[in-house]
């Protein structure tokens, strides 16, 4: 039996592409994201009560990954790229109904005449125009277990320095600063990438920013505005 969902908003990121998005999300609290709602759901009644709540769980699509078909095992990123995992014992965007889940903190619920009401959220790991099934309200004493075990990821992993070149975070929007530096910080390379020579492009807030690794440092080497 097949079911068919509605997409009922989509999420406006600093992310044009997928390099540079947090692995998880809540890992950089300074991202902000709205989430706006399609035309037959943009109803304020759907929201209320909403601003009671500090965090929101989405249900989205990894709308970049969809695939015909699907593999039981897959290679997570965090293992290196090189060992084999069980589907669904990771995080994997290549799974069979193609779907995520995150939780965001909730910053505001605004309202606009082009977009209706909307909500601004923290923490989002999504890329622009993603599409989003279903929201529901983060509830404390049912989600949160301090005692649970993480597996094969049991934290975030190591930060980096993170150093600007010759003062070019003067180039970046100010209100923009504070999630370029936790992007770069939370290392946006592939786990088994290591080459200090190579450089890195990440496209973020209409931003092309280049940078370089070495050891546990990453130097921005130029920023410039994307044409």
């Amino acid at each position: 039996m097949s079911h068919q969902l509605d997409v009922i908003a989509r999420i406006r990121s600093d992310f044009k592409e997928k390099f540079g998005i947090p692995r998880q999300s809540g890992i950089v609290d300074e991202l902000r994201a709205k989430i706006v709602f399609e035309p037959k759901y943009r109803n304020a009644d759907a929201l209320r009560g909403i601003e009671g709540f500090s965090h929101l769980w989405l249900i989205w699509q990894f709308s970049e990954n969809i695939r015909q078909d699907w593999s039981p095992t897959v290679r997570p990123p965090r293992l290196g790229g090189n060992t084999r995992m069980g589907v669904f014992a990771t995080r994997s965007p290549f799974r069979p109904n193609n779907l995520g889940l995150s939780c965001v903190r909730l910053v505001s619920v605004e309202k606009s005449d082009e977009l209706g009401t909307y909500l601004v959220v923290a923490g989002a790991d999504l890329m622009d125009g993603t599409p989003i099934y279903d929201i529901k309200p983060y509830l404390p004493y049912a989600d949160a277990h301090p005692d649970a075990a993480g597996g094969f990821a049991p934290d975030p992993g190591k930060k980096l320095k993170v150093d600007f070149e010759g003062g070019l975070e003067t180039q970046v929007p100010e209100d923009k600063r504070a999630a370029l530096a936790g992007i770069l910080a939370a290392d946006p390379r592939p786990s088994y990438q290591h080459d200090p020579e190579r450089v890195y492009t990440l496209d973020f807030a209409g931003l092309e920013v280049k940078f370089t690794v070495a050891g546990e440092v990453l130097t921005v080497r130029k920023v410039e505005k994307r044409g």
